[in-house]
Protein backbone atom coordinates (compact mmCIF):
# COMPACT_ATOMS: atom_id res chain seq x y z
CA UNK A 1 0.00 0.00 0.00
CA UNK A 2 1.09 3.38 -0.47
CA UNK A 3 -0.34 6.35 0.51
CA UNK A 4 1.21 10.07 0.42
CA UNK A 5 2.20 12.01 3.14
CA UNK A 6 3.28 15.88 3.30
CA UNK A 7 4.43 15.05 -0.24
CA UNK A 8 6.43 12.08 0.47
CA UNK A 9 5.32 8.93 -0.57
CA UNK A 10 4.50 6.07 2.34
CA UNK A 11 4.82 2.85 2.30
CA UNK A 12 2.39 1.00 5.06
CA UNK A 13 3.35 -2.57 5.22
CA UNK A 14 1.24 -4.74 7.14
CA UNK A 15 3.35 -6.81 9.78
CA UNK A 16 3.15 -10.42 10.67
CA UNK A 17 1.71 -9.74 13.91
CA UNK A 18 -1.31 -7.47 11.97
CA UNK A 19 -0.17 -3.78 12.93
CA UNK A 20 0.24 -1.26 10.01
CA UNK A 21 3.71 0.49 10.16
CA UNK A 22 4.02 3.52 7.75
CA UNK A 23 6.97 5.92 7.57
CA UNK A 24 8.54 7.96 4.63
CA UNK A 25 11.15 7.52 1.93
CA UNK A 26 12.09 10.30 0.42
CA UNK A 27 14.37 8.69 -2.11
CA UNK A 28 12.00 6.38 -3.59
CA UNK A 29 11.83 8.72 -6.92
CA UNK A 30 15.47 8.76 -7.00
CA UNK A 31 15.77 5.43 -6.61
CA UNK A 32 13.17 4.65 -9.18
CA UNK A 33 15.03 6.61 -11.54
CA UNK A 34 18.41 5.33 -10.86
CA UNK A 35 17.26 1.91 -11.37
CA UNK A 36 15.44 2.77 -14.64
CA UNK A 37 18.62 4.24 -16.09
CA UNK A 38 19.85 1.23 -14.99
CA UNK A 39 17.51 -0.96 -17.29
CA UNK A 40 18.11 1.20 -20.23
CA UNK A 41 22.20 0.57 -19.86
CA UNK A 42 21.71 -3.33 -19.46
CA UNK A 43 19.73 -2.67 -22.21
CA UNK A 44 22.45 -1.22 -24.73
CA UNK A 45 25.01 -3.41 -23.11
CA UNK A 46 22.78 -6.33 -24.14
CA UNK A 47 22.30 -4.55 -28.19
CA UNK A 48 26.02 -4.97 -28.31
CA UNK A 49 26.34 -8.39 -26.85
CA UNK A 50 23.79 -9.17 -29.83
CA UNK A 51 25.81 -7.21 -32.25
CA UNK A 52 29.23 -8.47 -31.17
CA UNK A 53 30.84 -5.81 -30.24
CA UNK A 54 34.07 -5.59 -28.57
CA UNK A 55 33.83 -7.35 -25.33
CA UNK A 56 36.22 -5.78 -23.51
CA UNK A 57 33.77 -2.60 -23.88
CA UNK A 58 30.67 -4.68 -23.00
CA UNK A 59 32.62 -5.95 -19.80
CA UNK A 60 33.18 -2.05 -18.73
CA UNK A 61 29.75 -1.43 -19.95
CA UNK A 62 28.88 -4.43 -17.32
CA UNK A 63 30.91 -2.76 -14.47
CA UNK A 64 28.71 0.78 -15.04
CA UNK A 65 25.53 -0.98 -14.61
CA UNK A 66 26.71 -2.93 -12.04
CA UNK A 67 27.67 -0.04 -10.45
CA UNK A 68 24.37 1.65 -10.77
CA UNK A 69 22.53 -0.89 -9.01
CA UNK A 70 24.78 -1.07 -6.31
CA UNK A 71 24.06 2.73 -5.95
CA UNK A 72 20.90 2.04 -5.53
CA UNK A 73 20.79 -0.85 -3.21
CA UNK A 74 23.23 1.77 -0.86
CA UNK A 75 20.73 4.34 -0.70
CA UNK A 76 17.85 1.55 -0.22
CA UNK A 77 19.81 0.40 2.68
CA UNK A 78 20.70 3.88 3.91
CA UNK A 79 16.66 4.40 3.82
CA UNK A 80 16.01 0.82 5.73
CA UNK A 81 18.26 1.39 8.56
CA UNK A 82 17.38 5.42 9.31
CA UNK A 83 13.64 4.66 9.00
CA UNK A 84 12.72 0.74 9.40
CA UNK A 85 14.90 -0.06 11.66
CA UNK A 86 15.04 2.46 14.21
CA UNK A 87 11.18 2.27 13.87
CA UNK A 88 11.50 -1.86 14.50
CA UNK A 89 13.83 -0.79 17.27
CA UNK A 90 11.57 1.59 18.93
CA UNK A 91 8.76 -1.04 18.57
CA UNK A 92 10.90 -3.24 20.34
CA UNK A 93 10.51 -5.46 16.56
CA UNK A 94 14.02 -7.16 16.90
CA UNK A 95 13.51 -10.00 14.22
CA UNK A 96 13.98 -6.61 11.50
CA UNK A 97 17.68 -6.38 12.41
CA UNK A 98 17.89 -10.10 11.39
CA UNK A 99 16.52 -9.76 8.25
CA UNK A 100 18.64 -6.48 7.35
CA UNK A 101 21.37 -9.02 8.51
CA UNK A 102 20.57 -11.43 5.82
CA UNK A 103 19.73 -8.94 3.66
CA UNK A 104 23.24 -6.81 3.55
CA UNK A 105 24.74 -10.62 3.53
CA UNK A 106 22.62 -11.54 0.49
CA UNK A 107 23.46 -7.46 -1.34
CA UNK A 108 27.66 -7.91 -0.79
CA UNK A 109 27.60 -11.31 -1.77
Amino acid sequence: MEEELYGQEVHLKEHEDDHIHNHPHPNVKAVSNRLAKAIGHLEKVKRMVDNGEDCSQVLIQLAAVRSAINNAGKVILSEHINHCIIDAVQENDFRKIDELNEAIRQFVK
